[in-house]
C-alpha cells in the first residue's frame, strides 16, 4: 500500500474515532441527568452501541499511525509530542470503557457539569495534535 493511501485510512480512521471520542461523554451528560428509566436505558444502550463501535476506529487509528511511523520513517520531535498526546487519547478512550460499566451498574458518582467539562479534552488534544502535524514546531 503507497504511503499516500495509508495516510489517507490514517485520517480517516482518526475521524471516525474521534467523533466517538467527541459523542460519548455527551451521551454521559444525558445519562447524568437521566431521570426515568426508560431514558437512562435507552442512552445506556447507545453508549455502549457507540464505544463498541469506536475500539475498532481507535485500534484501526493506532495501526495505521504506527506503520506510518515505523514503515516509513517519520520522525522528529514533533512525532514524539504527539504519541504523548495519542497516550492521552487511548488512556481517556479507557476511561470512556469505565464509564460505559459505571453507569450499566448505576455506579456513577459524577455530576453531569463534570461530564461538560469531561468532552473538552478530546477537543483540545486534537487541537494540540493538528498544530504538532501541520506545523512540526520542533
Amino acid at each position: 500500500m503507497s504511503y499516500l493511501y495509508l495516510k489517507a485510512f490514517h485520517i480517516f480512521f482518526v475521524v471516525s474515532w474521534f467523533a466517538g471520542l467527541f459523542y460519548l461523554p455527551r451521551l454521559f451528560v444525558n445519562l447524568a441527568m437521566a431521570r426515568q428509566p426508560a431514558e437512562y436505558d435507552r442512552l445506556l444502550l447507545m453508549a455502549n452501541k457507540l464505544f463498541r463501535f469506536m475500539t475498532p476506529l481507535g485500534l484501526l487509528a493506532l495501526a495505521t499511525g504506527l506503520t506510518l511511523w515505523l514503515g516509513f520513517g517519520i520522525a522528529g520531535g514533533w512525532l514524539h509530542a504527539k504519541m504523548a498526546l495519542v497516550g492521552v487519547l487511548v488512556v481517556y478512550h479507557g476511561y470512556c470503557g469505565k464509564l460505559c460499566r459505571d453507569f450499566a451498574a448505576h455506579a456513577n458518582r459524577r455530576s453531569h457539569a463534570w461530564f461538560r467539562v469531561y468532552n473538552e479534552l478530546p477537543v483540545l488534544v486534537l487541537l494540540a495534535v493538528l498544530i504538532l502535524v501541520v506545523v512540526k514546531p520542533f
